[in-house]
């Protein structure tokens, strides 16, 4: 099989996750499988995979090789993954549009971004450049320019697009159209974790309407200590990362609840966790004779690995949509890996549609 060219946008937790597990995963037997659903999606193995360009603002990573910048601050997720190879891609310097939260200044190097003072690079160019298959968005929520900005760069050069973030494109009329038009593959929006805090939570919601029981009230608190929490305490960057994630619990009720029934979101930035994520959960219900009953759930993740288990995926995915000559939404795809895909559906259906779009169904 060819090699996949991956370009990645934002090197943050996510895509230090990413990386580390290309490592990890290199030489994959019976004693790594976990954490990976395909070992050979479609005849691509993640040692297919080989990132091609890195983009980010932070000047503790721009200028440096990405096996090294994977591990700069502000960066705290695990490391599980010791040797690296050495890296022939130097982190460039992106636009930076509206990628940085203002509030980074009231905080520590350590914990907060801190923009490099370099010239950006020519996105479109550098994707031609470096002849890269497929683009991994991992933008801070809330920056909506700076991921449109990627979208764009990907339709002018002709790169696939997997969008890990709550900025609709994959799911917007107009953008879609477009990737449609260019005949290229989209994956989105805003990444899925393998088993976290809203796939448990769909899953609940579904098995109770499976189970005839009716859902009046529920919450997802959710904290952690890594920068994407960080960024989040300016509440004005939450507004699609909250429709986000209450349309993805709400698509898995016959009828949805009420507005004010139903509150999924991050709650706060807990310093200590980095990049674990704990999830408060509560669920409010009537069974037989309208009995009330409830739920009380508490997850603990860490978050960026968790998102890597889909990630891995959704790019393979993307590749095998352009060899197959596939452009648009990847409806199936989105649907299993993404918060908000372009359709919605049970999960349990989503995997079935997923692998038969692998195998050319």
């Amino acid at each position: 099989m060819p090699e996949i060219r991956l370009a990645i946008a934002g090197v943050g937790n996510c895509a230090s996750s990413l990386v580390q597990g290309l490592a990890y995963y290199a030489t994959s037997g019976p004693t790594r499988s976990a954490g990976i659903l395909h070992e050979s999606l479609g005849g691509y193995r993640l040692s297919d995979i080989r990132v091609v360009a890195a983009f980010d603002v932070d000047r503790r990573k721009v200028g440096r090789l990405l096996h090294e910048a994977i591990f700069a601050p502000p960066n705290c997720t695990t490391r599980f993954q010791d040797e690296l190879p050495d890296s022939s891609v130097t982190v460039l310097m992106a636009p930076v549009h509206d990628g940085v939260a203002a509030h980074m200044d009231e905080y520590p190097d350590d914990k907060a971004f801190r923009v490099a003072d370099a010239s950006p690079v020519d996105v479109t160019q550098t994707l031609r450049d470096t002849q890269a298959d497929v683009l991994i968005c991992y933008m801070p929520v809330g920056s909506e320019q700076a991921v449109r900005h990627y979208a764009r760069a990907c339709l002018d050069a002709g790169v696939a697009m997997v969008n890990c973030e709550p900025v609709f494109i994959a799911s917007h009329p107009e953008w879609a159209d477009e990737f449609a038009q260019a005949n290229l593959p989209i994956v989105g929006d805003d990444i899925k974790s393998q088993f976290g805090a809203t796939i448990v939570h769909r899953m609940l919601t579904r098995l109770m309407g499976d189970r005839g029981v009716a859902l009046d009230r529920t919450y997802q608190l959710n904290t952690g200590g890594n920068t994407d929490f960080l960024n989040m305490l300016e509440r004005s960057r939450l507004r699609f990362k909250k429709i986000s994630k209450t349309e993805a619990v709400q698509s898995q009720l016959d009828e949805p609840l009420d507005d004010d029934a139903i509150y999924v979101g991050p709650s706060d930035f807990v310093p200590w966790q980095k990049d674990n994520k704990v999830c408060f959960l509560r669920m409010e219900w009537r069974g037989f004779g309208d009995v009330p009953m409830n739920l009380e759930l508490r997850l603990s993740v860490e978050d960026s690995p968790n998102s890597a288990g889909m990630a891995i995926d959704a790019i393979r995915c993307a590749k095998l949509a352009r060899d197959r000559g596939i452009g648009g939404p990847l409806e199936a795809v989105s649907a299993f890996t993404m918060k908000h895909p372009p359709k919605q559906m049970r999960d349990s259906e989503a995997r079935e549609a997923l692998e038969r779009w692998i195998l050319g169904e």
